[in-house]
């Protein structure tokens, strides 16, 4: 890439973010009805954070000049339905290094929450009830990880010091990770039997879209706990509805399918099943990460340097 000059759009103030080049001129725009500027001379776009794709993909067909489009989420998914509209050679590069912390801490508390029985204890806590006896602890428990990429490896390292019996790793093709051997998606119908806890972490793709279905929901043990972390649909709502009415398995569930979850769907009331509206990189750790990733990416393009996290680029 050579040394770039033009418009950047930012979700952001550009006075917030330390570090930004000066070659380069700074629109802010979050999703707004007007445009900050002619889209057609932006060079750099980075997305709004939670957004609906239709306001994130409304500039695309009005940006010819457009080199870069960095997204703030780990997954691309909600981008890629307006990739036609692009020129090509457009640089998609995602927001790896924003979320791992806050959605791995996020993941511990869904793990914890649900085998202690917290959500129990707080609507006790509602009715002045002193619902005391044993639970589930994480300590000895055996934990697989699907999905296990920086999001993944991130909830490993904050599983470990709970004195976790196993941790399993699967992602979508087999390799060394640094805290052992990391299994293919393949071998799940072997390793979900011995699962306490399955905690999925995978981005959404054609993959892994109702990955979780009826028969990867039998194979996990009476008593298992699913969390997902991931996408909504990733997992198969009715099937995951029947296991959890029949009070064979938990869940914790930061996304959902449909999501924002409706008044009145059947998932608010299952049994067995914590729920929080998808927050998991929705914390006070996003912004500075955020920022000091754009900083960066911006840095490189502006000298001309490959920019970092390249998902795919447009043909």
């Amino acid at each position: 890439m050579t040394a770039a000059t033009g418009d950047v759009w930012l979700p952001f103030p550009a006075e917030e973010i330390e570090g930004l080049p000066g070659s380069l001129r700074y629109r802010r725009w979050d999703g707004e009805e007007s445009f900050p500027g002619d889209p057609a001379d932006c060079v750099f776009y980075v997305t709004p954070y939670m957004k609906s794709p239709a306001v994130t993909l409304r500039p695309f067909a009005h940006m010819p000049a457009l080199k870069v489009v960095q997204t703030l989420t780990a997954g691309i998914d909600n981008v890629l339905g307006g990739l036609d509209d692009l020129p090509p050679g457009v640089r998609l590069c995602n927001a790896r290094g924003v979320h791992e912390a806050s959605t791995a801490e996020l993941a511990l508390t869904l793990v914890l929450a649900s085998l202690r029985g917290i959500p129990g204890m707080v609507r006790g806590q509602d009715r002045e009830e002193w619902r005391g006896g044993f639970y589930d602890a994480l300590a000895d428990r055996s934990v697989l990880i699907v999905g296990y990429g920086s999001i993944g490896a991130a909830v490993e390292d904050r599983l470990l010091p709970f004195e976790t019996g196993t941790v399993t790793r699967v992602a979508r093709s087999a390799r060394t990770a640094p805290h052992g051997p990391v299994h293919a998606l393949a071998e799940l119908p072997r390793l979900l039997p011995d699962a306490d806890v399955v905690v999925l972490c995978t981005p959404l793709t054609e993959e892994t879209r109702g990955l979780v279905d009826a028969g990867f929901l039998t194979r996990m043990k009476d008593g298992a706990l699913l969390v997902n972390v991931a996408r909504g649909p990733v997992v198969d709502t009715g099937a995951l509805l029947a296991e959890l009415e029949t009070g064979r398995l938990r869940a914790a569930l930061d996304v959902t399918d449909p999501e924002p979850l409706p008044p009145g769907h059947p998932l608010w009331h299952a049994p067995n099943v914590l729920i929080t509206p998808h927050v998991g990189g929705s914390s006070s750790a996003f912004e500075p990460r955020a920022k000091r990733l754009v900083a960066r990416q911006l840095g490189r393009f502006a000298a001309g340097e490959p920019v970092e996290n390249t998902v795919l680029v447009t043909g």
